[in-house]
């Protein structure tokens, strides 16, 4: 389309102008939900002076009135100029709760610092006894005057050593569903009483952590909905975050990884390239699919089932390229330096392969099991239709 070309050429333009070598980098070597942190706060500063930092925001937020054509396209544009993936669980989650179920102060006091990248925002759901069960969660919150003082964990926190806000879900009564008497809150990391411990993951990288909250006060004005129904709040930012973890763009990455790496290396076994083929033809399908869903409004947070079946399939799709990109690599995934007379790019990607493949194991666990997406997505299909009366 000839609006496109337009659209296009501004975006490449700003992408090869203000992306530079140093951003390429980071963006190539990321196999976890974001790029090297200093990397992710120049490109979220760059896309914020541009006015491009919140694409899927209301314009008189701050967002950028494209279309979800113009969108995904941009997105589109980043992966292939291999931009590095923000840590933006502002932009893509609290920041949109907000501006739909947030005050008019939470609004003033968060959206702004959201925008320019001053926030970063980490999610409290898990426990270690609550994951995908996360109704069983048992931080509790108990009221004292204008506070609630918060005592329990947190596990699996992504980016809790970076972040220096937090959304959460405590426990502040009991009801008779464990739904029930759940509040949602927004919490200062610099609060006392609240401390991050680090978790290693197997391929030795440090994304997530566990979150000690030790008499932390944190003042009702902090509270998202009404106290107790803090699981409504909860079910709309996890629509939100499931359609957004996981996006074309995402898997555009990978797949660009698994060409490098098919470039780099000796000549693959013949049946390599049928399958790049076939996992491309695959990720097209979905590209096709997200930017229908998007044009539809059906990932603006309201639709729970499209918002599981996007989970699914991306998730599923990344691990899919992953293994692909792991079988090319071989042993050579499993050593540093160069064997055999390979080059070092050929080493160095057998290296990011391996890496990004144990990265995306988690992908169908985290915002809740696929099986528990399946679930749903069964529940809407089983679920009993009313027919009209003759």
């Amino acid at each position: 389309m000839e609006n496109d070309q337009a659209f296009l050429d501004e975006v490449r333009s700003f992408l090869s102008e203000r992306l530079t070598p140093d951003l390429r980098a980071a963006g190539q070597r990321t196999t976890g939900t974001h790029s090297d942190i200093e990397a992710c706060r120049i490109w979220h500063r760059r896309l914020y002076e541009r006015g491009w930092i919140a694409p899927a925001w209301p314009l008189a937020h701050g967002g950028t009135g494209w279309s979800a054509r113009q969108r995904f396209l941009f997105e589109r544009e980043c992966a292939l100029n291999d931009a590095p993936i923000l840590f933006a669980g502002g932009i893509r989650s609290i920041g949109p709760l907000l501006i739909s179920m947030g005050t008019l102060e939470q609004r003033e006091r968060y959206l702004a610092p959201i925008l320019t990248g001053d926030d970063l925002w980490c999610q409290g759901f898990s426990e270690a006894g609550a994951g995908s069960d996360l109704a069983a969660l048992g931080t509790r919150a108990v009221r004292d005057g204008d506070a609630y003082v918060v005592n329990g964990a947190k596990i699996w926190t992504t980016g809790a050593h970076h972040a220096n806000r937090m959304f959460a879900l405590v426990r502040s009564a009991r009801g008779a569903r464990p739904q029930e008497g759940i509040t949602f809150l927004l919490i200062d990391m610099a609060t006392p009483g609240l401390k991050v411990e680090p978790i290693l993951s197997f391929d030795g990288d440090h994304e997530f952590n566990q979150v000690i909250f030790d008499d932390v006060r944190v003042p009702l004005a902090n509270r998202v909905g009404a106290e107790g129904e803090g699981w409504a709040v909860a079910k709309h930012l996890m629509r939100f975050a499931r359609s957004n973890n996981t996006t074309s763009g995402l898997l555009r990455r990978a797949y660009r990884a698994l060409e490098r790496l098919l470039a780099a290396g000796p000549e693959a076994d013949a049946g390599f390239p049928a399958r790049l083929a076939a996992i491309g033809t695959e990720l097209r399908a979905f590209e096709s699919f997200e930017l229908r869903l998007m044009s539809e409004g059906r990932l603006a947070g309201d639709d729970e089932v499209s918002s599981s079946l996007m989970k699914c399939m991306a998730s599923e799709l990344h691990q899919r390229i992953t293994e692909i990109a792991l079988d090319l690599a071989g042993p050579y995934a499993a050593v540093a330096g160069t064997l055999n007379g390979n080059s070092p790019a050929f080493a160095g990607e057998a290296a990011h392969a391996a890496h990004k493949y144990f990265s995306t194991r988690a992908a169908s666990i985290y915002s809740g099991t696929n099986e528990t997406h399946r679930n749903i997505i069964a529940r809407s299909i089983a679920a009993p239709r009313e027919h009209p009366r003759h």
